[in-house]
């Protein structure tokens, strides 16, 4: 059948679309040749006997993959007309433009078979509804998917047989450009640069933390090289810890080739949508990695060095010593570990003066049946592990402190180099733009204008620069005198006094510590009342020490055995947090005299075997016992209703001891007491008291009693408490009369 056979009436008298796609914006760009074929479709489809007012061109996909990962606008428009019947012809130039997968391409040829819409392509035109063009159009549809994944078959296979070369060139991270040769890298001309790159290496060897080298990155106010992609322009700007982090962990700083250290997944979203995703992969699973591939800021022992130290600073997993070095007075925070299971030793801090202590937390695993191990208080421990730290280096403490100074010299040198290269930069830019400046016309305004403006910025650029070097060279500390040197020597010698003074925190002690001791295994000795420290140092020494224990002198303090008895008798019904509240407002205090708290409570409640607070079971046929908010919520009124009633008794209430929460019990018989209307024959209160002849206290005690009966009227002008009053006996000169009038007595006073 020919093309112009297969176009009926039906056809024409609906739209024709023309659907156009390119996979890149660059091929967009550069292969126009294609895009004018695809819109020369339009004289096809006029051709075929759609009129020009018919025919709609789409465009929107122009630069989006049509591998089914990016979202198309395009495409989705034309499925929905199609699927609506307003379309009568499809034209593309071949498959590929339309789809590179077989699940988009099947489903337009569905739809275009239960609508009798036309499908056409540079060979012809075709109707899915015949068997012969629908297979043709399967098989092209295959085709176009397998040709998708045979060129990037081929495109990968180069790429990865160039890499592994070390000859592709990818992007290089700030400070390293490509060279002539192939796979030659090189260090980036301009020194600033190069100098802010080896500036973070040096200062991570001192530090030892990449938060401590952003800090003090930031601290010295020095700016940091950033570019976008490789061939935009290097910015100095602010650095962040990101920026510091990639340094430190980037393989090609220090000489190394890697390729494929991330991989991009595929998966589908919540909506059903398919997309995909880049995930870093371990070094073990990089499709390249050549070391000493050309010349690094480090050499490849360093950087895994540095990798290592990296990961030592991140919180520890269970089992594992380690973890950066945080503020707080224990000294051997992150590297004891317990002589008993071998597990890393937690830090807590007791007491007023917050003391520090270590304990394992071996007696917490598997839901609390663990085994109990150790705790010790830290003074002890950190004073003998400090005695043996200094009495190691007291040898090499003159050399140190001499270093130290000219450590302190050469940070601030290192410094003022920057901040110099930053000035000869801003210097080298005013300069240009004062060339660009005295290179224009003079008649051309609009252009010198402009070159003129520039010229400005860069020399007040230049002039805050130098004005910033200048007060920088002023605050740089003077070189150390002969006596200032004696005097540090003289400190060298003398440690004891290094280590103890005000100015030498606890974080730099325990950077000191961890300079040469690697780990310290505690196992304590109760019965002996004595701790045995194993110190392992760096390159395998160990040394052991016996550190004696501080004996408890005559009987242990003990908390009251009034105070054990109360909590006995609240621990059944409040939580701990409750009860610790209690206690305090009572003025009790703990065995140590400070006050109680809910770990206190929960730890004296486990140690004298006390049960802890179940809930109690809803529906009881007692009621519900509840506090005084949800009593209130529960009946309608107010807190202050609800104890005022229970200072009245007109509501029964429990109250374990003083300070402690009211239970109150929400029955049937309480609730049938709150009405909306008075019972006949009840009274208020002041008539009660009338006939009766006493007060008020007198009849709410005798409706506490249950003597009286009584019930609350909610509403009405007159709300409040209604009370039934007895019938009177008759007496041995009364008249049943005289019995009837004096019962109705209230009830007249009332009308």
């Amino acid at each position: 059948m020919s093309d112009q056979a297969k176009v009926t009436p039906s056809h024409t008298s609906r739209a024709a679309l023309v659907y156009l796609r390119q996979s890149s914006a660059a091929q967009v760009l550069h292969n126009r040749e294609s895009t004018l074929r695809q819109r020369a479709l339009v004289d096809r489809a006029h051709e075929l006997g759609w009129p020009a007012d018919q025919i709609t061109v789409i465009d929107q996909d122009l630069g989006i993959s049509g591998s089914g990962t990016a979202d198309r606008p395009g495409f989705a428009r034309m499925i929905a007309e199609v699927a609506l019947g307003r379309v009568g012809l499809v034209l593309s130039l071949e498959v590929s433009r339309v789809a590179r997968n077989n699940a988009e391409w099947y489903r337009l040829l569905d739809l275009c078979g239960i609508t009798n819409t036309l499908i056409g392509d540079g060979d012809g035109l075709y109707h899915t509804g015949l068997v012969n063009d629908r297979l043709l159009l399967g098989l092209k549809g295959t085709m176009s998917e397998a040709e998708l994944f045979i060129i990037r078959a081929r495109l990968d296979g180069g790429i990865r047989s160039k890499a592994a070369r070390g000859e592709l060139r990818r992007g290089l991270p700030v400070g390293l450009i490509w060279g002539d040769e192939d796979g030659e890298v090189r260090f980036h001309p301009d020194e600033a640069i190069t100098a802010a790159i080896r500036a973070v290496f040096d200062r991570f060897a001192e530090m030892g933390s990449a938060r401590q080298v952003w800090l003090s990155f930031r601290s010295h106010e020095l700016r940091f090289p950033l570019q976008s992609h490789h061939q935009a322009d290097i910015q100095w700007v602010t650095p962040t810890y990101t920026a510091i982090h990639h340094v430190l962990t980037n393989p090609t700083y220090a000489g190394a080739y890697a390729y494929g250290r991330t991989r991009r997944e595929r998966y589908v979203t919540e909506s059903g949508s398919l997309r995909t995703r880049c995930r870093h992969l371990p070094r073990d699973q990089w499709q390249v990695l050549i070391v000493e591939h050309h010349k690094g800021f480090i050499d490849w022992e360093t950087y895994e060095a540095n990798q290592a130290r990296l990961a030592t600073n991140t919180r520890p997993r269970p089992h594992n010593a380690g973890g950066a070095v945080r503020e707080g007075a224990a000294l051997l925070q992150g590297i004891a570990i317990c002589g008993r299971c071998g597990r890393r030793l937690r830090v807590a801090y007791q007491g007023k003066t917050s003391s520090p202590a270590y304990y394992c937390s071996g007696n917490t695993i598997a839901n609390g049946r663990g085994t109990y191990c150790l705790r010790v208080g830290g003074c002890q421990v950190d004073e003998a592990v400090a005695r043996a730290f200094l009495a190691a280096i007291g040898p090499a403490g003159v050399e140190a402190a001499l270093q130290a100074e000219a450590r302190l010299t050469a940070d601030h040198d290192a410094a003022l180099g920057q901040w110099r290269l930053a000035v000869e930069r801003a210097r080298y830019e005013a300069d240009r733009a004062e060339r660009r400046y005295r290179a224009v016309e003079p008649e051309n305004r609009l252009v010198a204008r402009t070159l003129e403006s520039q010229w400005n910025q860069r020399m007040s650029e230049l002039a805050a620069a130098e004005a910033e070097l200048a007060l920088r060279q002023r605050r740089q500390p003077t070189h150390l005198t002969h006596v200032q040197r004696d005097s540090i020597a003289t400190m060298g010698r003398d440690l004891d006094r290094v280590w103890s003074a005000p100015t030498t925190t606890d974080r730099d002690r325990k950077e000191l510590l961890r300079a040469l001791l690697e780990q310290i295994c505690v196992a304590v000795d109760r019965e002996e009342h004595r701790a045995h420290l194993t110190l392992r140092w760096r390159g395998g020494f160990l040394t052991e020490l016996d550190v004696d224990l501080p004996r408890i002198s005559g009987s242990p303090a003990r908390t009251p055995e009034d105070t054990v008895d109360l909590i006995r008798r609240l621990a059944p019904l409040y939580p701990d947090a409750m009860i610790a509240g209690i206690l305090n407002r009572q003025g009790r205090r703990s065995a140590n005299g400070e006050r109680f708290t809910a770990v206190t409570v929960g730890g004296l409640r486990r140690y004298r075997k006390i049960p802890s607070c179940q809930p109690s079971a809803p529906g009881s046929d007692q009621g519900e016992l509840v506090n005084v908010a949800k009593a209130a919520s529960l009946l309608g009124i107010a807190p202050s209703t609800v104890h005022r009633w229970l200072n009245d008794g007109f509501i029964v209430g429990e109250q374990v001891t003083p300070g402690a929460p009211w239970r109150i019990r929400i029955s049937e018989d309480l609730l049938s007491r709150l009405t909306e209307k008075a019972p006949d024959g009840w009274v208020v209160m002041w008539e009660a008291m009338k006939a009766l002849g006493v007060s008020r206290q007198t009849v709410l005690q005798r409706v506490k009693d249950g003597e009286l009966d009584a019930v609350y009227v909610r509403r009405g002008k007159r709300n409040g408490l209604r009370i039934r009053l007895p019938k009177r006996q008759p007496g041995l000169f009364d008249t049943p009369a005289d019995t009837e009038v004096s019962s109705d007595t209230a009830a007249q006073g009332r009308s």
